[in-house]
């Protein structure tokens, strides 16, 4: 097998496509003249990989969402088996994704093509039976969190830890005063930043009770500033003039003293970039029934996860208050016993991150495998 290649990439979500852009980008360097096809949305396509469909189409949330959706998705997932049966490509690389991904490792192994899983599905948590799809359809499991290795070898699957891509985050290339300048906000002051999520669902459950909180915090902390990340297409109502918006929520991470954010990946980019986060989460009713019925981790945070003990505090469903928010936050917004032990811990996290280059540590694994 030379260096020419066809890999057939399927993301189905935003950050799909991130990983999934800087992955072809290592690619090529491992295989030249390689060929990219597959499910992704911009960021892969500037890569130069052929779209079939795009994530815009293909992201759905919520039980109800993926019913509506579902004689779409079967119609995706027929195309795609014929697409993959038409092209035959050298490997196909799945990335996250596994409602859709799972049952399309299934439905490809007839068809003898190596399959690699670039970013885990969460197996641990919950719907632990899905381990068998992954075990018996893929050839090679790459995992962005090191308490996965360990927990899959258990199960007798080998699986490589690459690295979390938020290993590498780099500070921004804005001091603090132009970042304060910018919002007209006082560089000596505490800034208390407030994610209540990226969806609009989640604002809705979300937002009235991160306004309480902020707004007691700004009648006992006069000089407090607050800003908000703001997620594109998000409406935020009401939003009071004394918060300030900021669409980089990484930006407002590195900036601020703490941070109040509904539970995410935002909560490890708040650990890495050292500002004390506190986190929560609301469901509907009935979909936390259920995920109290079937989620097997001990934590909704995946700081905590990784750390395996609470590093951050979480305020879930009814302990979602804004007195617990306010005498939480209240301790980590100042130099604190409290706050000094969190940046020690976040400092433990960060070192199992990884060191090397995410992406180009999966590359060389999968032309490893590919030429094995």
């Amino acid at each position: 097998m030379h260096n020419k290649m066809v890999f057939f990439l399927v993301a189905g979500e935003e950050s799909g496509d991130l990983h999934g852009a800087k992955l072809i980008e290592a690619l090529r360097d491992e295989f030249p003249h390689s060929e990219f096809i597959g499910h992704g949305g911009e960021k892969m396509r500037r890569q130069g990989m052929v779209i079939l469909e795009h994530i815009s189409t293909l992201s759905m949330m919520g039980f109800t969402e993926v019913l509506r959706h579902l004689p779409y998705m079967m119609r995706v997932m027929n195309n795609t088996l014929n697409k993959i049966k038409v092209v035959n490509p050298n490997r196909i690389i799945l990335i996250d994704y596994p409602g859709f991904n799972l049952r399309l490792a299934k439905k490809v192994a007839k068809l003898n093509i190596p399959i690699t899983y670039f970013i885990l599905p969460q197996v641990w948590a919950w719907k632990e039976k899905r381990i068998n799809i992954i075990k018996d359809h893929t050839d090679q499991r790459l995992s962005i969190f090191p308490f996965e290795k360990p927990w899959f070898s258990e199960r007798d699957i080998d699986v490589d830890f690459i690295g979390h891509p938020f290993s590498m985050l780099k500070p921004a290339n804005i001091t603090k005063d132009e970042f304060f300048a910018k919002h007209n906000l006082n560089p000596n002051n505490p800034l208390l930043v407030l994610l209540p999520g990226s969806r609009q669902q989640e604002i809705g459950r979300h937002w009235k009770v991160f306004l309480k909180t902020a707004q007691r915090l700004k009648n006992s902390y006069p000089f407090l500033q607050i800003i908000v990340g703001k997620a594109e297409g998000i409406t935020l109502n009401p939003l009071p003039e004394y918060i300030r918006t900021e669409t980089n929520s990484r930006l407002a991470l590195q900036f601020g003293t703490a941070a109040l954010a509904s539970s995410g990946t935002v909560t490890l980019e708040a650990a890495v970039l050292d500002c004390p986060v506190v986190v929560t989460y609301k469901l509907s009713t009935m979909t936390w029934q259920i995920a109290k019925r079937i989620v097997r981790v001990k934590y909704a945070s995946i700081v905590n996860l990784i750390a395996d003990k609470e590093v951050v505090p979480e305020f879930l469903q009814e302990d979602m208050t804004p007195d617990n928010l306010f005498n939480t936050l209240t301790s980590l917004m100042s130099d604190t016993p409290k706050r000094r032990k969190t940046l020690t811990d976040f400092l433990a996290i960060r070192s199992r991150l990884g060191e090397k280059d995410v992406y180009q540590h999966a590359a060389k694994l999968i032309r490893k495998k590919s030429l094995s």
